[in-house]
């Protein structure tokens, strides 16, 4: 049986240092066999955050990649308090919010280059109920955030 670790290392996957927060909160808590994450945003590799609005300054297409950012900013914070994505059960839940206009209403597209990330990475065990709404700002002007609720051993 495929771990989450190795199918991160034979997709060549690489996580991003996990991000720090910005204010008077943390990024992770554990509640039990439950951990919730606080919303994480789209950060580059080179540290630079992706913004925009869906439907006026970004496609679906980045929008999706920018989930996808997310997604690996997210994994970076489990395995950091964890110590491996290997104790992750499974996710459970996902809340995408996307910064768009009134008249985008493709948000569930774009929270699931987040979703198809935890697919890839965790099998089944990937798969989450979830939420995608439409905000009409975000923290910093960034294009997406997303938190998650995750069971773990």
């Amino acid at each position: 049986m495929t771990t989450p670790e190795q199918r991160l290392t034979a997709a060549g996957i690489e996580l991003p240092p996990p991000p720090r927060p910005v204010g008077s909160y943390v990024t992770f808590v554990r509640s039990g066999n439950l951990v919730f994450t606080s919303g994480h945003g789209p950060t580059t590799a080179d540290g630079r955050l992706v913004t925009g609005r869906l439907g006026a300054d970004l496609d679906v297409d980045a929008g999706a990649e920018a989930a996808r950012l997310v997604g690996l900013n997210l994994l970076a914070t489990l395995r950091a308090e964890l110590g491996s994505l290997d104790r992750v059960r499974r996710i459970v839940k996902v809340l995408g919010m996307v910064q768009c206009t009134p008249e985008f209403t493709q948000h569930p597209a774009v929270v699931n280059g987040c979703s198809n990330l935890f697919v890839e990475v965790f099998g089944d065990a990937g798969r989450h109920a979830r939420s995608a709404v439409g905000m009409s700002a975000l923290p910093s002007g960034m294009a997406v955030e997303i938190e998650l609720v995750a069971e773990v051993d």
